[in-house]
């Protein structure tokens, strides 16, 4: 059908004010990548916008040569995959019983599950967990607190309660066990949901700086965040890079160097979500909606 006159307007008022917020969310990367690209003189006088003035990649070279970021990369990487591995298997086996009609007390602990989203211990009690589990200075602080999301859990299980149980009954006519059948039909349909609670989780993990910083106490154990954090309230960097090499140093101002921290931080982020956006909306609409 031809789209009448209002509706055109409607569309044109949408369009103008997503293209301003993705704008809003753009440009800021765009202006961090300039600054990390461009030379000491440019910054200082200001003339950095969105394009690199004086081209150099010194920051990186530099961040890369006399700081940690490598270490905190890979540190970053093991908390990120192992934990979002533990999360999905445990997230996983939690929703799919709480999703059969048939299983008992369903209801009872699905409510408690969701009395601990509401209210929680706080701060203190769960410090004193984790070092009395002696998970303090150890990324088991940081996996085993949050090993299930309860809204991620309620999603999964909206999701799970959704696919047909005609085809779970086939299976266990033929002679499916339930984890065959978690492995080999649950989990195969459930894709979409799957890679999107994948993604929070992932997210979470990688930006994770409160936690790091109270339950790990090694610096060499510290991930990105916490690094590129230090980095940017750190008075002394810039004095600890004209020791190492002056040279360098007359081409890098601390701007550049925070800046090129955040985008390594970043980047990851920004690689992997473009292949998983085309299962975020359908998870979550099809993960939030039963029927």
């Amino acid at each position: 059908m031809k789209p009448t006159t209002g509706e055109k307007v409607f569309y044109g008022v949408n369009y103008f004010i997503l293209a301003l917020a993705a704008l809003s969310c753009l440009l800021p990367i765009v202006h961090i990548i300039a600054l990390s690209l461009s030379g000491n003189e440019a910054i200082t006088l200001g003339k950095v916008g969105l394009w690199p003035r004086d081209f150099t990649w010194t920051a990186y070279s530099k961040l890369i040569q006399d700081t940690n970021i490598v270490g905190a990369f890979r540190n970053s990487l093991v908390i990120t995959l192992v934990g979002t591995a533990l999360n999905m298997l445990f997230t996983i086996l939690a929703a799919y019983p709480l999703s059969r009609k048939h299983f008992y007390a369903r209801r009872t602990l699905t409510l408690a599950i969701v009395f601990t989203m509401l209210f929680t211990a706080g701060l203190i009690p769960n410090y004193l967990l984790v070092k009395s589990l002696g998970l303090v200075g150890n990324y088991g602080a940081l996996w085993l607190p949050g090993l299930v999301s309860v809204y991620n859990l309620l999603v999964l299980k909206s999701f799970f309660e959704n696919i047909p149980e005609e085809l779970e009954d086939a299976a266990r006519i033929d002679g499916s066990g339930e984890w065959r059948i978690i492995l080999q039909i649950v989990l195969p349909l459930s894709i979409p949901v799957i890679a999107t609670i994948a993604l929070f989780y992932g997210v979470a993990h990688w930006n994770s700086f409160f936690n790091v910083l109270i339950y790990i106490n090694d610096p060499a154990r510290f991930n990105l965040s916490v690094l590129v954090q230090n980095m940017i309230q750190s008075q002394s960097l810039m004095s600890e890079l004209a020791m190492l090499d002056p040279d360098a140093f007359r081409k890098l101002t601390p701007e550049s160097i925070r800046s090129a921290g955040i985008m390594v931080m970043i980047l990851p982020m920004l690689i992997v979500y473009p292949f998983l956006q085309k299962y975020f909306v359908k998870g979550m609409l099809i993960g939030s909606v039963k029927g």
